[in-house]
């Protein structure tokens, strides 16, 4: 039987994170996936027969992976920063967010709201959320710390309204709009069905989705998120760690012994520690323990266009909307309305949803016959538990795009059907993705994209929290304690583990 260090168990972006540091350390290292590429659900594809454009397929914008990381690693990733934070449709009008112009995203407030209190109010709780966001994220690289030191570094203000009480109570204290309230409380539901007024599972989505980096911004991949992957590979290769793909994890023994299946039969490997790059519920079938699936709450739906449709407002450039993030009846009563629909057990009438076009920032993702002829759009909807799929998937699935496309074109000049291009094949270039799709095609149970629900960066316990209870076996994968999203934190962590132990 070959033995290793280190077997990391599923070829996703936090396992070459691991496997990358640990080789660095002379560890001899082997990871296993499954699929015929490594990088998870951090892939470009060409989703369209005879189309030539790479599309982010399932992630598909960077924020939580830490620079130390990339210059750790030397990865040579180019992240693009995204002029227009956001806008947002309103009426005839809608709200512009300029990342590099106050003054006119102030002016942008006044014209949707009326007034100047929700701008003072928006700069304000973005000026705390920053700070926070300073002073949190390197935390996420080490052990954890207990929840008193996280409230002391943080401040009074901010843990009340962020880590105290529900986020939808803050919110609707500090702002008076509800277009505006809706744009803050997206960040906590993206890929999370709570009730942001009373579920604090909000909070924690929302933490996680402002504190990147030490940021919060967004960026662009150069190249899609299959640059970002490919670059990891390629760091853990060249430090000497061994990738096998094509090979299928069928059982993970707490001795560190991990039996896997290829083309040429099966196969099993011992290793010193075992990290599992994979979800909750998967480690415990593999080790033979009773899984509770969990369940994820989203839409992704990947479109190439051949121009960017028209906006209701004339006085705002469609290439600024659409390449910053583009809310779609996302108030904060809409947001309400779909969540009360999707916890009885319907699709929501008028699906809240955002986009953004990757290729206005990048192009490059565009085969050259297409660049300046066509347009990529992603559109991620909340408010989409697995619950909705699973009695019918098909009819579901398509009932759910039917209503996002109706909820898109409540907000347009033009039908967004006007704009998609066809494939060679006369079929629009549409590609949809429910939870139980992500189930099937991607092996995430539940189709949550985190794989189980997020956790407080904080613990009374410490560690590097990516233990299982198993002294061999460490999870580094998004389903790590403060791993959640393309972040390699989990990996990261679980190398520092071992590394430091």
């Amino acid at each position: 039987m070959s033995a290793y260090d280190v077997i990391v168990a599923g070829g996703g972006h936090n396992g070459l994170v691991a496997a990358a540091y640990l080789a660095q350390a002379g560890r001899r290292v082997l990871v296993l996936e499954r699929h015929e590429h490594v990088g998870g659900l951090a892939i470009s594809a060409r989703a369209f027969p005879g189309v030539d454009v790479r599309l982010s397929r399932y992630s598909y914008l960077v924020s939580l992976l830490p620079s130390k990381i990339a210059r750790d690693l030397g990865l040579g990733l180019e992240l693009r920063r995204r002029r227009y934070a956001s806008y947002t449709p309103k009426g005839e009008t809608g709200l512009l967010v300029d990342n590099e112009d106050d003054l006119r995203t102030a002016a942008s407030f006044r014209h949707v709201t009326g007034g100047e209190s929700d701008h003072e109010a928006w700069r304000r709780f973005y000026g705390m959320v920053a700070e926070v966001a300073r002073v949190l994220a390197p935390t996420l690289l080490e052990p954890l710390r207990p929840q008193a030191e996280i409230e002391r570094m943080v401040g009074p203000e901010a843990w009340r309204d962020l880590f105290g009480r529900p986020i939808g109570e803050s919110v609707a204290e500090r702002f008076a709009d509800d277009t505006v309230r809706g744009v803050v409380l997206t960040d906590a539901l993206i890929g999370t069905f709570a009730d942001p007024d009373t579920d604090l599972l909000a909070n924690r989505c929302f933490l996680y989705h402002v504190i990147g980096d030490g940021t919060g911004e967004w960026n662009v991949p150069v190249g899609g998120m299959g640059a970002v992957s490919g670059a990891l590979e390629a760091a853990a290769r060249r430090a000497g760690a061994e990738i096998r793909t094509g090979a299928e994890i069928v059982g993970i023994d707490p001795s560190g012994e991990v039996t896997f299946r290829d083309g040429a039969g099966e196969h099993a490997v011992r290793g010193g520690h075992v990290l599992v790059n994979l979800p909750p519920a998967v480690l415990d079938r593999l080790m033979g323990r009773p899984a509770t699936v969990p369940e994820g709450a989203q839409l992704k739906v990947n479109m190439v266009l051949t121009r960017l449709p028209r906006l209701r407002d004339a006085t705002v450039d469609p290439r600024a909307a659409f390449s910053g993030t583009f809310h779609i009846n996302e108030g904060r009563d809409q947001l309400a309305r779909a969540y009360e629909q999707a916890a009885r057990g319907e699709i929501p009438e008028l699906p809240p949803a955002e986009v953004y076009c990757h290729s206005l920032t990048d192009p490059s993702i565009l085969g050259p016959g297409l660049r300046g002829r066509a347009e990529t759009m992603t559109l991620f909807g909340l408010h989409m538990p697995a619950r909705l799929f699973r009695k019918n998937p098909e009819k579901a699935r398509k009932m759910a795009l039917d209503a996002t496309f109706a909820s898109i074109n409540a907000v347009l000049a033009e039908p967004i059907e006007d704009c998609l291009l066809t494939a060679p094949d006369d079929t629009p270039c549409v590609e949809v993705k429910t939870p139980v799709d992500l189930e099937t095609d991607a092996g995430l149970p539940g189709g949550h994209i985190f794989h189980t629900d997020l956790s407080w960066p904080y613990a009374e316990s410490g560690g590097w929290g990516v233990e299982t209870g198993h002294e061999r076996i460490l999870l580094c994968g998004a389903a790590a304690r403060r791993g959640g999203g393309v972040s390699g934190i989990g990996g990261h962590n679980a190398a520092m583990a071992l590394l430091t132990a």
